[in-house]
């Protein structure tokens, strides 16, 4: 694996070719962005931290049935994944109400949402990764209606194993981004990362509203601690286990 291409540089990963057509690298950055890019900064060991995160989600959701791009992470910053084809839409899972569903519905923050709210965004930056409606899917076409409901299936589907594997680490899952890709095959599998930096994660064991943050609120509300936030995340995880 020593040659490789940079292929892409996002907010907060690299991902390298390799002399392997079948693996890719993605380096994991300590940079922190927000508000689209508006907000930067730099987090602390940040990449080593969402790199085991997700590496144990991954593992986690591989057991489960849920076919992920992982294929292992050969050292702290690094994680060799199968190439796909990303699906350019952002699927959230909102659990409770948090973030931009309060800001545009008025909703009082925490407020459970049952069944779960499952919403697609474009991922698009230079539009703002607009929300889309169904309608809005087949208007752009960016993926075909059996593509939207497959991912809505697993949306849900990694969302209860995710939400029962966190509230037994005493952290409720309030909402998360997924993305996902196609392989050569064609077949529909789980991308990108699982961690803080996607996640909104609450401590169980506090009741205070700032200081329950866990994930990048910390860093886009200028909450502080925000490295110590993220180190409870895999702390919790790591000794949950097996």
């Amino acid at each position: 694996m020593a040659e490789r291409k940079k292929l892409y540089e996002g907010k907060a990963k690299i991902l390298y070719a390799t002399e392997d057509p079948a693996v890719l690298v993605t380096y994991f950055k300590d940079d922190a962005t927000a508000f689209n890019a508006q907000k930067r900064g730099t987090i602390a060991n940040k990449g080593c931290i969402n790199n085991a995160v997700s590496t144990h989600l991954f593992k986690l959701l591989e057991a489960q049935g849920v076919t992920t791009h992982w294929i292992a992470s050969p050292n702290e910053r690094e994680m060799w994944v199968k190439p796909v084809t990303i699906v350019p839409l952002e699927v959230v899972v909102r659990n409770l109400a948090a973030g931009s569903l309060c800001r545009q519905t008025g909703l009082a923050l925490g407020t459970p949402l049952t069944p779960p709210l499952v919403e697609f965004y474009y991922k698009n930056d230079d539009l703002g990764d607009p929300l889309l409606t169904c309608d809005r899917i087949r208007a752009v076409d960016i993926a075909s209606d059996d593509t939207v409901t497959e991912l809505d299936r697993m949306a849900r589907s990694i969302n209860q194993i995710l939400k029962d594997f966190f509230n037994s680490c005493s952290i409720t899952l309030v909402d998360f981004k997924l993305e996902f890709g196609t392989l050569a095959d064609g077949t529909l599998v789980l991308a990108d990362e699982i961690s803080p930096d996607t996640c909104r994660l609450w401590n169980q064991e506090e009741t205070d509203e700032s200081r329950r943050v866990m994930d990048k609120d910390r860093f886009r509300q200028d909450l502080g601690d925000v490295e110590s936030g993220y180190q409870q995340v895999l702390d919790r995880i790591l000794a949950h286990t097996n």
